[in-house]
């Protein structure tokens, strides 16, 4: 069986991340979804605001039918260390350090890397602010 990884924070679901899931699962035969911890996410992102919390974030997450599992993580360059999976599917926004570490670990490792492209015209920060001007 062939497992996909994908991570994010996951805040405020959109069409965006449900084509995430749809195109991540298409690359193999499970889907896992890493939800980034509330803690880490307001540690990194100082001001941040999120709606959910770790918990409801993972609920929702779960309830899409392309996702197989929902776990959580702090870091993208220790979960991949300790996650079973054989594909890692990144968007083209995931670029930080830590990818850059965490695709250097899949490479030497051989885990398959594929940046799964993003969905125009849509993103969190595009739906905050449009709820903003309502």
């Amino acid at each position: 069986m062939k497992k996909v990884l994908t991570v994010g924070v996951y805040d405020m679901l959109h069409i965006g991340h449900v084509n995430l899931f749809r195109r991540a699962r298409k690359l193999g035969d499970w889907l896992i979804v890493a939800v980034q911890e509330s803690d880490v996410v307001f540690k990194f992102k100082p001001g941040t605001q999120l709606i959910y919390g770790t918990e409801e974030r993972m609920y929702m997450v779960k309830a899409i039918r392309y996702v197989d599992e929902v776990i959580t993580y702090e870091g993208i360059d220790e979960l991949v260390k300790t996650c079973d999976f054989d594909v890692l599917a990144t968007g083209p926004d995931q670029t930080h350090e830590g990818f850059q570490r965490a695709i250097e670990w899949c490479i030497k490792h051989g885990k398959e890397t594929i940046v799964v492209p993003r969905t125009e015209g849509v993103s969190s920060s595009w739906l905050k602010e449009q709820i903003k001007t309502m």
